[in-house]
């Protein structure tokens, strides 16, 4: 279920039908005055509006089954790696993580994306993207208890994590259900343990959603911290006014 990519020779279109289809009539008859500001947007948006950066996808349409199968990809599915016979803490961590920790250890080395060695070859990065990490499927029960039996597993595996993204070229992207876990003292230290920390904040069940001052965006974006790598001194994000919508064909961040 991964969102279509727009390609190059597409991107560009699909992103001014969705402009446009944005703007009020009223507001395009008013600019027709000022003609040299009728491109500007009314208010302050991301980079991308201008320029490409990045990647762009079109959330209404899926990714084709030829490209999907085109791509070089890894897959980690618990049930099929944790048997029966290896339900069994290491080093104190939760078995399901270790097991994970083995997997992407082994594709690193395998795969020749170690740094530590001379690359034979120019090699992309490897891309890790791990999902609803300290819920349930993952066999934690941060999420469900305050006295969770081994409350470390979580922090231990990001910073097995930390040192395997630090010695290889790779980077990863981690989703969690904060909004399940009480215990801010985990939320602490999974935010030390990481170099940027963002939050999506919905408005679908809060008194926000009724507030006019937001009726044009569906919830807010915290960014809680930014990467200051090799830094003395930390970042400072220009504006922490983040919020985002979700549109017939993009999910924007305004």
């Amino acid at each position: 279920e991964l969102p279509a990519p727009l390609l190059d020779d597409t991107y560009t279109k699909e992103l001014g039908e969705e402009e446009t289809a944005d703007k009020p009539e009223d507001f395009q008859d008013s600019m027709k005055i000022a003609w040299r500001y009728q491109n500007l947007p009314k208010v302050e948006t991301s980079p991308t509006t201008s320029t490409k950066f990045g990647h762009y996808y079109d959330i209404s349409k899926t990714m084709s089954p030829e490209l999907f199968q085109s791509v070089k990809w890894h897959s980690f599915y618990l049930p099929e790696e944790l048997s029966l016979q290896s339900k069994m803490k290491t080093c104190n961590m939760n078995s399901a993580y270790a097991k994970l920790l083995q997997s992407i250890q082994r594709i690193i080395y395998q795969e020749g994306f170690d740094g530590s060695d001379p690359q034979k070859k120019r090699k992309n990065i490897l891309r890790i993207g791990i999902q609803s990490l300290g819920s349930m499927l993952w066999g934690d029960d941060i999420c469900s208890t305050d006295t969770s039996e081994d409350t470390h597993s979580l922090t231990k595996f990001l910073y097995i994590l930390r040192g395997l993204l630090r010695k290889s070229l790779s980077a990863c992207i981690i989703t969690m259900p904060a909004h399940l876990i009480q215990n801010k003292a985990i939320m602490e230290r999974v935010t030390n343990l990481s170099d940027m920390v963002v939050g999506l904040e919905s408005f679908i069940g809060s008194e926000r959603e009724t507030n006019t001052l937001y009726k044009d965006y569906h919830g807010l974006v915290h960014v809680h911290q930014i990467p200051r790598l090799n830094s003395l001194i930390c970042d400072v994000s220009d504006t922490k006014d983040l919020a985002f919508r979700l549109k017939r064909k993009l999910f924007t961040i305004e």
